[in-house]
């Protein structure tokens, strides 16, 4: 896996560059700005960008700028968002490019390391890793929605988990549940969202970005 590092901060660029290589994965170079982070990018084509979100010279949203052109360069990069607060306008523009290979943490989820990893090959691997505490947050400020008022409190502790990048076994070990009754769940809350018995994977991935568009819009 090779990796670029997109930090602002020394310490924590320089920080994250050791606990990765001390990880045995490749980290081929680090930036301290959007644009010699896009320079990286081009000069060594990484499978995993990892980007701050506030980064110079405003310190608002250049990284989201940096990573969404980063992708529209290498559609196939990976990309894992770090962020010191919950950013839900950012959250969902990076989703609204589309949610494989793309990850967003808080980065007090680094000091997790396990945590952290297990999100960074997640994402390197094709699926989606949403912190916890983000999904949380969009949660507790959204307003009911019509749509998402049909679930039971069950079906939205598994559509909390899916926006989380969760798969299904996962979600079953975490709820103390069997596989079979995640799917069960799961085809449920497709026919409640009114998503048409497509192709499952897009399915899913739709039923995330409306659970979490949603939440943003009504916050």
């Amino acid at each position: 896996m090779r990796i670029v590092i997109a930090e602002d901060d020394p310490l924590l660029r320089e920080g994250l560059a050791l606990l990765l290589r001390a990880e045995s994965l490749d980290v081929v170079a680090t930036a301290a700005d959007p644009d010699g982070f896009l320079a990286a990018v081009d000069a060594h084509r990484p499978d995993v960008a990892i980007v701050d979100v506030r980064m110079p010279p405003t310190h608002t949203d250049e990284g989201i700028v940096a990573a969404v052109e980063a992708r529209r360069r290498r559609p196939d990069l990976a990309v894992l968002v770090l962020s010191a607060y919950v950013e839900r306008a950012f959250a969902t523009e990076l989703l609204a490019q589309g949610s494989s290979r793309l990850g967003y943490l808080l980065k007090e989820r680094v000091g997790r390391v396990e945590e952290f990893l297990g999100a960074l090959h997640r994402v390197a691997d094709g699926g989606t890793a949403i912190d916890p505490d983000v999904v949380a947050q969009l949660l507790t400020r959204s307003r009911p929605d019509t749509r998402l008022d049909r679930l039971s409190p069950r079906e939205r502790d598994v559509l909390a988990l899916m926006a989380e990048g969760l798969g299904n076994t996962a979600i079953a070990e975490r709820l103390f549940v069997t596989d079979g009754a995640v799917h069960k769940h799961i085809r449920s809350i497709f026919a409640k969202l009114d998503l048409a018995p497509t192709d499952r994977a897009d399915r899913r991935v739709t039923a995330v970005l409306h659970y979490l568009d949603d939440a943003h819009r009504r916050a």
